[in-house]
């Protein structure tokens, strides 16, 4: 098969993976395992995979001047990232989590254009807007009970913020090692800042392993091999075939899959019933961010276009 499908193939399965995940891991927070010592496990075993991986057949070596780099990126695109991540998901619905989750590429803008003074074309400038206005107006909100929360809404837009800011710090480490090592690296400075959160050992203390169902079993294997290890490795896989805005382009997917996903879990049982979580609001909310994303991406292609003409 074409690699280039192939790439297409990985990127909707890992955005596939990541909807089923915001489902899946309510059903285990917070009656089972609390939020912090969630991640204490999905960043424990995937940061163990990676080393392994990393040991077997990369063995790249990394400039001692990078390590601050790679602690701050770890940080940010690690511990912060899942921290907030799963401490918001615990807190509001999952349909919340995959639209404000779109943000992400606008905050990519906003923190390029601090960081590493990017250009920000009148296009962009209005693209930015809607999609701000779009996510303040998701997370401000009338709530409906038992099933949002304004807080957790919160927590989620600040792990996409952290997320950014990673993918906008970690772009001379990308363009200097292979992908594998940075990640690697990532993960096992992001574990060490995990370790240091107080609720990750106040949690694991409070948790009773020894009483999960199985079901409960397969859904924490679900969320620390599927969607952490296996996502980044099908990500590896796709950027070497299509470029950083395609993929990213991809995390519009997740809200609609959300949908699909908490409408097949509750027949199944295999979540609680979040149908209360979906309204006709959120969806006009989600389509000012899709506007929004739409307008920037679209900006950087006539970017592009003009730049390759001048050549």
């Amino acid at each position: 098969m074409n690699k280039l499908i192939l790439a297409h193939l990985a990127l909707l399965l890992l955005n596939t993976i990541y909807g089923a995940n915001h489902l899946l891991a309510k059903g285990v927070m917070p009656d089972f395992l609390g939020p912090s010592a969630f991640i204490f496990l999905r960043s424990s075993v995937t940061a163990f995979l990676f080393i392994l991986l990393f040991v077997l057949f990369v063995r790249e070596k990394v400039d001692r001047k990078d390590l601050p780099r790679l602690a701050i990126t770890g940080l940010f695109g690690v511990a912060l990232n899942q921290l907030f991540f799963f401490n918001g998901l615990e807190l509001t619905s999952a349909m919340n989590v995959g639209i404000i989750m779109t943000s992400t590429p606008i905050l990519v803008v906003v923190l390029s254009y601090f960081i590493l003074k990017e250009k920000i074309t009148k296009l962009k400038a209005i693209g930015v807007f809607i999609g701000a206005v779009g996510a303040i107006a998701l997370t401000m909100m009338g709530k409906e009970p038992g099933f949002d929360s304004s807080l957790g809404d919160l927590y989620v837009f600040i792990n996409a913020l952290s997320f950014g800011l990673y993918l906008v710090l970690v772009k001379p480490l990308m363009s200097k090692y292979k992908p594998m090592t940075v990640i690697t690296y990532n993960f096992i400075f992001g574990f060490i800042f995990i370790m240091l959160s107080p609720n990750v050992w106040t949690e694991l203390g409070a948790a009773d392993f020894s009483a999960f169902p199985t079901i409960i079993w397969l859904k924490v294997a679900f969320v620390v091999l599927g969607s952490t290890f296996l996502t980044y490795l099908l990500n590896i896989f796709a950027l070497k075939y299509v470029t950083p805005s395609v993929s990213g382009s991809y995390i519009y997917t997740q809200p609609i899959l959300v949908m699909v996903f908490t409408v097949l879990f509750a027949y199944l049982g295999w979540t609680q019933d979040f149908m209360g979580a979906i309204s006709f609001e959120k969806i006009a909310y989600m389509l000012l961010i899709f506007i929004g994303v739409y307008l920037i991406s679209r900006s950087s292609y006539l970017q592009r276009k003009r730049a390759k003409a001048k050549k």
